[in-house]
């Protein structure tokens, strides 16, 4: 019976490392659910840092997981790479975008989880407008953390999936 009791601890210990975890932090939960009908454009964060490291590629591969959750939701979906940040929407279309969507890396870190036991790190927010109104219309953060058995698989990017979709969801219900 003590075996038994050890192989079940052991198999719950490795359980317990072989999920992520994310915490989701609202800071303006919409008023209104958004419309399917209405066209939504995603502009492209800068690349993320940790200490002086670039993660090239993070803003690209950011817009392309929020612009993925966006189009199971809305009918035309774009990123640009034309402008960036609150100036987008100067010159945004709104009867073709009506919603601008503002993703910002705050944290980017990619570790060599499965030698070193230090998780991948990601921390996003995400800013959507009403492009008519100009008005600041949803906010929020999340952070995410790699489980710890990774076998060499898991990035920062990764951890976007889950809650990218999970929120956009959350606003067009």
């Amino acid at each position: 019976m003590n075996r038994n009791l050890v192989f079940i601890g052991a198999t719950l210990l490795t359980l317990a490392g072989c999920s992520s975890s994310y915490k989701h932090n609202e800071f303006q939960k919409p008023e209104v659910q958004l419309d399917r009908n209405v066209g939504v454009l995603i502009s492209t964060p800068e690349n993320g840092f940790y200490d002086q490291t670039e993660y090239k590629n993070s803003g690209r591969m950011t817009a392309n997981e929020i612009r993925r959750a966006f189009s199971k939701n809305s009918r035309k979906v774009s990123i640009t790479k034309d402008c960036e940040g609150v100036s987008c929407l100067e010159t945004i279309d709104s009867s073709t975008y009506g919603y601008y969507v503002q993703p910002i890396i705050l944290h980017w870190e990619d570790r060599a989880t499965e030698w070193s036991g230090i998780p991948d790190k990601l921390e996003i927010q995400i800013i959507t407008f009403d492009s008519k109104t100009k008005k600041e219309i949803a906010n929020t953060t999340f952070s995410g953390k790699s489980k710890w058995a990774t076998f060499g698989g898991d990035h920062p990017q990764d951890l976007l999936e889950e809650p990218v979709t999970a929120y956009v969801e959350s606003l067009y219900q």
